[in-house]
């Protein structure tokens, strides 16, 4: 069997195309191999694996794919630009084999697809008596192989080098099989994926086990000469489960004089009920307006109407209470008028708390509503589907009254005080880091660096900094004057109170950046430190944190499986066998999985001057898993982290043209979205206003 490797996995092409994604791409299923020293002995890790590739097809169908073309025949003029553009994005950096030269199968890189069609794409070509003259691409595959092209009103592939001039037409082109997707998959061919790839913890294991019978180490002639052995049952190793922390809610009910009656949850399996509890400190939102971006005939006033009464009841019910009827309740349908409403309502509405945004599905709309309302005028938006308008769900609108109340400065439950970790009983700042990338194809593209800080001793407010960065640059390269801002938000938020602590949760770091992850965000850390107060030197814990692994666990006993796919429960923790020899690592599933088999985070303490032992970071940890505001269930990585990712990602938003912006999210590419100074490094300015709350929730 012929394997296509990418990175430590390996990937065979299916007999048929069974898991097609849509868009020219399907999943090629194979398997993950990588050794690695643990406590006693070297550890064989192999696991099932799938990622996407593309189908291995003709050109024309690959085009009809990507353009949702029913029939080639229907498609009887020339691509428009937009879907000229569409498609190119997609073939672009592709290899293709030519199929008209009989037994010869030559393979070329695409690099642009023409705007002229066949019949009127030309190149120079050299005549028999040597005369340079302008001949058409259908007249040549006419001339040079007597065939007729069947669609000369399409445009052509160019292919090789751009000062070549070779073009190809559709029709004599395939996809070459055995390339690997890079580009980001749409929202239906994840959900595609996931449906496609997800095995219940059993079911996975079984796989796992099945790969390692068919391997067969045992005869392996290169296993055999250095006297190797593989063991051909997994590896037994014990795990221990964490108690989940105490959350603290302000009460059950809002009366005559608004206290709050306190009541705590305990996550069971990592999930907990709010019903019957009110936010610990829920906002009063007295001013606020409604922005509806979709069709008047698609949402009447009606449905709108119905949608803010139900909402408000919940909301009300959850101790954040809308008053009365908004200030602006109007309709919009263009990206352009984003901005100037904004900017009326700013100057209109002083007072203006909170602007609902009706959405109408996937749209350059959202982008826009971020970039203005986080960026320019400094005001909380919220966006809803529409199909959420449509059709209330009681689950739904308590999800966006989590969201609603941190963005106005709210906090929605606290860890209860008196049982949470020692380190919170002196003033302590949790850090979350991470760095995100464009995807492997966008080359010019920056990468963008973000850091957040706890704002309060619970830990439950956060303030976010960010910075762009060049591209694929892995360390975070202005770290010291990302925490130097954090720490005097810190100070000016607690009244006046220094951390004794820091403790940072550094994501997206690989294993062998680990080094230069601390040698350079140690001293970062420290400088910062330095910078604010000569000899102020609070002790500082630096911990990475990887999700991107191939370790599983399984539950030896039936009766320990946990959920709908019977994994491992919520809490398990592993820190003995299949840990580093020398360093201070352990693994922590911190959430019950929903679907598919559970993964668990591998944590490495990269550096500790506080002296933390091994349970208390496990606990701290574990529990700042819990404090994610967007949801009622524990998170797999601390929240401190997963808001660094999230602050990240918005600032791709914030950092584009309204037109750069396309309905799923990804940027073209343009002067101010590419622009990085000279020395690799700019920061995105936030509002004031939005400075001061979590807007990224």
């Amino acid at each position: 069997m012929t394997y296509t490797p990418v990175g430590r996995s390996f990937f065979s092409a299916p007999a048929q195309s069974t898991n097609p994604l849509g868009g020219g791409r399907e999943v090629w299923f194979g398997f993950h191999q990588s050794v690695k020293p643990c406590q006693w002995k070297t550890l064989l890790n192999i696991d099932v694996s799938a990622t996407a590739f593309y189908k291995r097809q003709s050109v024309i169908d690959f085009l009809c794919e990507v353009l949702d073309i029913r029939d080639i025949n229907e498609q009887c003029k020339p691509l428009t630009d937009a879907q000229r553009i569409k498609f190119m994005k997609e073939i672009k950096g592709l290899k293709i084999v030519i199929n008209h030269c009989g037994n010869i199968k030559r393979k070329y890189k695409v690099i642009n697809v023409t705007r002229r069609p066949a019949q009127l794409q030309c190149f120079p070509l050299q005549t028999d008596l040597g005369q340079i003259i302008n001949c058409t691409v259908a007249k040549y595959f006419l001339d040079k192989y007597k065939m007729k092209l069947k669609y000369t009103h399409l445009q052509c592939l160019q292919v090789g080098f751009e000062q070549n001039h070779t073009y190809l037409p559709l029709e004599v082109c395939e996809i070459l099989q055995g390339q690997r997707c890079l580009r980001k998959l749409s929202d239906s061919q994840t959900s595609m994926m996931i449906k496609t790839t997800a095995r219940s913890a059993p079911e996975r294991e079984l796989e796992i086990d099945a790969l390692r019978e068919r391997v067969d180490f045992d005869k392996d002639e290169y296993v055999q000469e250095f006297g190797l052995k593989v063991s051909d049952k997994m590896l037994e190793v014990i795990g221990r489960i964490l108690p989940p922390p105490k959350l603290q809610y302000g009460g059950c009910g809002i009366n005559p004089t608004f206290s709050r009656i306190k009541q705590q949850a305990t996550p069971h399996q990592g999930v907990w009920d709010m019903r019957g509890k009110q936010f610990f400190r829920g906002i009063e939102i007295q001013v606020w307006a409604i922005a509806c971006f979709t069709n008047q005939r698609v949402v009447h006033e009606e449905t709108l109407r119905n949608f803010v009464i139900q909402l408000q009841k919940v909301s009300n019910e959850s101790g954040m209470p809308i008053f009365g009827h908004p200030c602006f309740c109007k309709y919009a349908t263009s990206v352009d008028q984003v901005e100037p409403m904004f900017q009326y309502l700013k100057s209109s509405f002083p007072n203006l708390q909170l602007v609902l945004v009706i959405l109408p599905g996937k749209t350059p709309i959202y982008a826009e509503i971020k970039r203005v309302g986080d960026t320019i005028v400094g005001l909380a938006t919220q966006g809803i589907q529409v199909k959420n308008v449509l059709k209330v769900n009681v689950q739904t609108l308590s999800n966006i009254c989590l969201k609603i109340n941190v963005k106005l400065g709210g906090i929605n439950n606290i860890l209860v005080p008196h049982i949470r970790p020692e380190v919170f009983k002196e003033p302590i700042i949790v850090l979350g880091g991470s760095v995100t990338h464009p995807s492997a194809c966008d080359s010019k593209k920056p990468s963008i660096a973000a850091v957040v800080g706890s704002m309060d001793a619970h830990p439950s407010l956060y303030a976010a900094t960010v910075r762009v960065q060049a591209n694929r640059e892995e360390l975070i390269k202005e770290l010291s004057s990302m925490v130097k801002e954090l720490m005097i938000m810190f100070y000016k938020n607690t009244g006046g109170f220094k951390p004794n602590r820091i403790i940072m949760y550094r994501d997206a770091a690989s294993e062998g950046q680990f080094q230069r992850v601390l040698y350079h965000e140690l001293m970062a850390i420290r400088e910062a430190c330095l910078n604010l107060e000569e000899d102020y030197k609070p002790g500082i814990t630096l911990i990475a944190l990887q999700k991107r692994h191939h370790t599983r666990m399984f539950c030896m006993e039936t009766k320990d499986q946990s959920g709908r796919s019977k994994n491992v429960p919520a809490g398990t923790i592993v820190d003995t066998v299949i840990t580093h020899p020398t360093d201070f690592d352990f693994y922590l599933c911190s959430h019950q999985g929903i679907q598919g088999t559970s993964r668990p985070t591998h944590y490495f303490v990269l550096w500790d001057d506080n002296r933390l032992s091994a349970d208390q970071l496990h606990h701290l940890t574990y529990q700042l898993c819990h404090t994610y505001v967007r949801c009622t269930r524990a998170v797999s990585i601390p929240a401190p982290a997963y808001y660094a990712h999230l602050v990240a990602f918005r600032a791709r938003y914030h950092m584009c043209e309204k037109e750069q912006e396309s309905g799923n999210g990804s940027m073209t590419s343009g002067s101010s979205y590419n622009s990085v100074p000279s020395n690799g490094v700019r920061s995105i300015v936030v509002h004031a206003n939005s400075k001061k709350v979590m807007y990224f929730a």
